[in-house]
Formats: structure tokens, C-alpha cells, sequence
């Protein structure tokens, strides 16, 4: 069916196409019952005439039929009869001169025979009667031939069925009509659900609440989740954009002012202090901005060939030796102890990574004075692969857990952009995964918690 025809001629066609194959197999049976009913008549009738003329020729010798007789040869079944009768030595009686031939030769102790044949250049249904009789002293079997035309026959089927196809025809029409009419109706809900899908903008999101049929409640639902799923990004968009605004604001505002100081220093001594300022305080910026771009680029919904399986271990290690120089200079020991186990772990490796490397940076950055050691401990745990960070630093009270997981929250005044923890986070539900946080004592915990993929699971998923 051509995808491009209207759902109204689709359902109308639809509609009538069974009906229109009903009506032509009831008219054919229609006419064939007709054909078969005509020959049953036509054919009685013959015999009927045989039968008269062969009694009225016993009587008459012959000479001249009853007036009856003469009734039923001139309008048998609505048309004329011929008729032939001969001898048994094979003179003729009476009659036409000239009877049809059958067209197969007829056995002689046949008394009765059907046929169609040629007459005078018509075709014609012909009777052969043969009865034992005496006629003018001639005792034997006599043969009576009765034949007509059948054109009559014909024009009889025509009349008996003529009707019914008016009928089968008329009825079709008017129910095509009532059809074409009744679906555009019955759509009319579509039309209004059209209207109302038409007045939803960017501005207008809301779900569609009207009544509408059964059968497209799955899709209003759809549409409905999907306007739901959609306003939500925006939301997120809106909010992320006023976020970073406002916490780009004073950090561009800080680099520009000591720009300026750079610019107004009397002294090379003035110079190099402020230019270092600046430099801490570009390097500061500079974070904070990559910090956002990782946010946004983790909260974004990753299509599934946008993701790859892969081994984590290489990537943490790498991440260990990154982090390296950073923990020396704030004098904490950075240790890892990673499983030698098989991995496999269907996600962004690089926003993996990222996420980690937030993780540690956070913990360098929010471990207080006393902070001393951070821990990296990665391996396989019953179906999951958990990454734990482990430092013995300041900690975070664990009521304070929910506002250390919001964007741009700190528990307490300490540097960094409070985005570490919700990148993180963002990351493992993007790999159905979660982040869980603990308070060890003195310490703090936190656990990137993914589904570890069975080698098969991993080489099947990989679309990489």
C-alpha cells in the first residue's frame, strides 16, 4: 500500500476491498445459479413440448397440432419452438425440413438427448425424443427433435440477474460513500489532536490532557513522555547556562583585575607576584570552565552508538600516574591497589576517566590540613565494579551528603567549584551505575559503583 495514501482512503480501502471481493464471489454464484436454473426450465420445457407434439401427431397423424400444442411453440419459456418429426423408416413426418445435427453421433436405444448446436447460424438447445408409437398405420420408434434459441435463454439469465447486480452495485456505491464520509468523522478526534500538538512551542511544553480515542492513547502517551523528557533538558539547559554564568562571572572578573594590576606594577618584583596571582587564578578559571563542559557533556543523554565497552584498569592506572605529581606537592600519598581481574564496562571511557580524576582532585582539594592519604581501590564485586576513593581527611558529615552532591555546593568554605562530586555522579548513572559516600571516621568515602559486563555481555554490546 502506498505510504504516502491518506489514513481516510487507507481505511476506506481497507474497508471496502473485502466487500467488493464478497459482492463479485455473491454476484458470481448469483449468476451461475441463474444459468444453472435457466437450463433446468429451459430444458423441461422442450420435453413438455416433445411430449405434446408427439401425442397430437399420434392423434392427428400428423396433420395438425392442438391449439394448445401451438401456444407452447410459439412462446415456450419467452420464445418461439421448432420442431422436426420422422419415421422410423426415416420419412419425415411433420415440421421444419430440417432439425439441428447433434454434435456427437446418438446411440439408437437413446430415448432422450440434450444438446447444443448450430441452427441457420444461432445457437440453439435441441431436444431428441424417440417413442414407440403408431401413427397412419406405421408402427415404430418415432423421433421428435424440439430446438430454440439460446438467445432466450440467455435474455432469461439477464433478467433474473440484471437486478441483483443493480442491487450488489448500488449498495457498494452508497456504502463507499457512507464510508469516505463516516472515517472522516470518525478522524476528526486526529484533526483536533493535530491542532493541539500544533499549539505546543518551545515556550509551551505541557502534556496534551484532552480526550482522545483508545487507539491513539499509546501515542499521545509517547508524545506526552517525550514533551515531558524534553522540557526537563531544557530546564537542565536553562539552569546550567545560569550557573555557569553566574559562577564564570567573578572568576573572569578576578583574571581581568589582576590583568590590570600586571599592567599598572611599578616593579618587576610587583610584576612577577602579580603575574603569578593571575596565572593561579587563570589555571582556576580555566578548571572551572573544563569542570562545566565535563558536567554538561555527562548529563547529556549518551546514544547507545556513542558508547563502548572497555577495560577500566588501564585507564585507572593512567589516572593514578596523572595525579601523581599533584598529591606530592600537597604532600599526600596517592596509593592504588587495582584487581587483576577481567573488566568490561560499557560507557564514555573519557568521561570515565574525567569523572576519577574529579573524584581524587576532590579529596586533594577538600581533605583539610591534616589530609595524609588517598586511596584507590578498584576491582569486581558480584556482578558490579566498584572504584573506591578512600582519603583520611577533614571527611563530610553524612547529613551533608545530599547538599556535597549538588551542583556548585560545598560543605563549608573551601576552594575548587563544587562540580566534582556531581560529575561523578552524572557519569555513573550514565553508565547505569551510582555514586554512594560513606564517612569513615576520621575520613571520607566514595565509591563509583557500574555493572561489570560478562566477556560475551561486553562482545556483544560493543558498538565501538
Amino acid at each position: 500500500m502506498n505510504n504516502s495514501m491518506s489514513l481516510r482512503a487507507r481505511l476506506t480501502l481497507v474497508i471496502l476491498a473485502p466487500l467488493i471481493v464478497i459482492a463479485i464471489l455473491f454476484g458470481g454464484w448469483a449468476y451461475f445459479d441463474a444459468q444453472d436454473n435457466a437450463a433446468e426450465r429451459f430444458d423441461r420445457s422442450l420435453l413438455s413440448t416433445a411430449l405434446a407434439i408427439s401425442r397430437d401427431t399420434a392423434v392427428n397423424g400428423g396433420d395438425a397440432l392442438s391449439e394448445e400444442t401451438r401456444d407452447l411453440l410459439r412462446d415456450t419459456s419467452g420464445g418461439a419452438v421448432f420442431y422436426h418429426v420422422y419415421a422410423p423408416d426415416g420419412v419425415f413426418v411433420t415440421g421444419y425440413a430440417t432439425p439441428p445435427v447433434p454434435p456427437e453421433p446418438v446411440l439408437p436405444e437413446t430415448t432422450q438427448t440434450y444438446y447444443d448446436a448450430i441452427y441457420q447460424g444461432a445457437p440453439v438447445r435441441a431436444l431428441r425424443f424417440s417413442q414407440s408409437t403408431t401413427i397412419d398405420g406405421l408402427t415404430g420408434l418415432f423421433t421428435f427433435s424440439v430446438w430454440q434459441e439460446t438467445s432466450v435463454r440467455d435474455g432469461f439469465v439477464r433478467t433474473r440477474t440484471g437486478p441483483v447486480f443493480m442491487i450488489i452495485t448500488s449498495m457498494i456505491v452508497a456504502l463507499a460513500f457512507i464510508v469516505w464520509f463516516g472515517v472522516a468523522r470518525g478522524l476528526a478526534p486526529l484533526t483536533d489532536l493535530e491542532d493541539a500538538i500544533a499549539r505546543r512551542s518551545a515556550s509551551d511544553l505541557s502534556p496534551i490532557k484532552r480526550r482522545i480515542p483508545q487507539e491513539v492513547t499509546g501515542i499521545v502517551g509517547r508524545f506526552n513522555a517525550l514533551l515531558g523528557e524534553l522540557s526537563k533538558t531544557l530546564d537542565a539547559k536553562n539552569a546550567f547556562i545560569s550557573d555557569a554564568a553566574h559562577q564564570l562571572r567573578n572568576p573572569i572578573a578576578g583574571v581581568l583585575s589582576l590583568a590590570e594590576s600586571v599592567a599598572r606594577a611599578k616593579t618587576i618584583e610587583d610584576v612577577k607576584e602579580r603575574s603569578d596571582d593571575l596565572l593561579t587564578a587563570a589555571k582556576d578559571t580555566g578548571q572551572l570552565a573544563n569542570n562545566l563542559l565535563t558536567l554538561e557533556r555527562a548529563q547529556a543523554n549518551v546514544g547507545q552508538e556513542n558508547k563502548h565497552t572497555f577495560d577500566p584498569r588501564p585507564i585507572l592506572q593512567d589516572v593514578t600516574r596523572k595525579m601523581l605529581p599533584a598529591a606530592r606537592q600537597e604532600k599526600v600519598h596517592l596509593l592504588s591497589n587495582i584487581d587483576a581481574g577481567m573488566a568490561q564496562l560499557c560507557g564514555d571511557p573519557v568521561m570515565f576517566e574525567q569523572a576519577i580524576l574529579n573524584l581524587i582532585r576532590n579529596a586533594l582539594l577538600h581533605g583539610g590540613p591534616n589530609l595524609t592519604e588517598i586511596k584507590l581501590l578498584a576491582g569486581s564485586n558480584a556482578g558490579t565494579y566498584d572504584i573506591k576513593i578512600i582519603d583520611n581527611g577533614k571527611g563530610i558529615p553524612e547529613e551533608d551528603f545530599d547538599h556535597a552532591l549538588g551542583r556548585f555546593r560545598q560543605v563549608g568554605p573551601s576552594p575548587g567549584s563544587g562540580l566534582g562530586l556531581p560529575i561523578a555522579a552524572t557519569v555513573a548513572e550514565a553508565m547505569g551505575g551510582k555514586l554512594n559516600l560513606a564517612a569513615k571516621g576520621a575520613g571520607f568515602s566514595v565509591t563509583f559503583t557500574v555493572p561489570n559486563l560478562q566477556p560475551e555481555e561486553a562482545t556483544l554490546s560493543f558498538t565501538g
